[in-house]
């Protein structure tokens, strides 16, 4: 089994570490407030998993999930991310992150920014179009024939294939949705974005299949 290294322990951290102990994979976690204040979340999670600081965490994972406010990305620690796979799951949200200009008229996109901090990584934009009671919830094993899917996005395609693997294990399909620059697709008021699984804030949501991931994807329409 592979280890995942957290960067971000909180809602969706939290939520990806338990269906990787569940599905057998070890976990480092790590959060902007140290290894003590996971204590608890380590204690539930069992022997698979540990604390650990950012860039501990970061060394630690064979894959590495970054998931941060947009506006702490530039905190990710770099170096010990050089050649790994690092599943962004970052949105943008002005009210939360300030204004970003290259966001706000079209000419990037989060996963870019976060690719261009990580030069030596190889970035994925993943886990970040769904409310995370639905990743908690939804999971299925393989061939069950309400398994949702999650789309993928990214620049490698064996950087892709990993996490298509993890996503597998963790009970979901992946939807390849292209490049990096086509991660403006899975983002917040996009039409993959949460309202597939099932309206937000609402257990135990309703499965979203692999052909309705790509039309909603197919849907989508860019500004600027």
């Amino acid at each position: 089994m592979t280890t995942i290294g957290l960067i971000g322990s909180g809602n969706i951290g939290s939520t990806v570490a338990r269906l990787a102990v569940a599905a057998g994979h070890d976990v480092v976690l790590s959060n902007s407030r140290g290894p003590e204040t996971l204590r608890d979340l380590v204690a539930e999670l069992g022997p698979k998993a540990r604390a650990a600081t950012a860039a501990e965490a970061a060394a630690a994972g064979e894959l590495v999930v970054v998931t941060v406010p947009l506006r702490a990305y530039r905190e990710v620690p770099a170096e010990p991310l050089a050649g790994k796979v690092v599943i962004d799951t970052n949105n943008y949200y002005p009210e939360r992150d300030g204004v970003f200009g290259e966001l706000e008229d079209g000419s990037g996109t989060t996963g870019e920014l976060l690719q261009a901090h990580l030069p030596q990584a190889r970035v994925v934009k993943a886990l970040n179009n769904i409310w995370v009671g639905h990743l908690g919830a939804l999971g299925r094993p393989a061939g069950s024939p309400d398994r949702s899917a999650l789309p993928i996005a990214g620049d490698d395609a064996a950087a892709k294939a990993a996490v298509t693997e993890l996503l597998d294990s963790l009970g979901f399909d992946a939807v390849d949705a292209g490049p990096l620059a086509e991660n403006w697709r899975t983002q917040r008021d996009t039409p993959v974005y949460v309202t597939p699984y099932g309206p937000y804030g609402e257990l135990p949501g309703t499965p979203a299949s692999a052909q309705v991931i790509r039309d909603a994807l197919a849907a989508a329409s860019r500004k600027g």
